[in-house]
């Protein structure tokens, strides 16, 4: 089992729309077989207003297979492409980080 974390660095007051964004991302996800993703906001991290999404995989082949292969109709598919869409406007840079589960 592997752990993806999408780390988002946002601007100053756009943490609270990329939460929805990764919230209503994370709900359409689901529809067509992607795992539920955790959405976290910092308390006190390495840097102010950092949001992060996780999920957990089978293997890192499995989640490559789903960023480039996404299941699902092409209505749905298009509504997570909605959600995002403006999303870079909302974040200064940001990072993914994939750990293997040890227990």
């Amino acid at each position: 089992m592997y752990l993806i974390r999408e780390v988002m660095y946002c601007k100053p007051g756009k943490v609270r729309p990329m939460v929805e964004k990764f919230l209503a991302m994370s709900k359409l996800g689901e529809k067509v077989g992607m795992p539920r993703m955790r959405v976290m906001t910092d308390f006190c991290a390495e840097q102010y207003w950092t949001v992060v999404a996780e999920m957990e995989v089978p293997s890192v082949q499995a989640f490559e297979e789903m960023m480039s292969k996404p299941q699902g109709s092409a209505k749905d598919l298009k509504k997570i492409e909605e959600v995002m869409e403006g999303y870079h406007d909302l974040v200064d840079h940001g990072k993914r980080e994939i750990y293997k589960v040890e227990g």
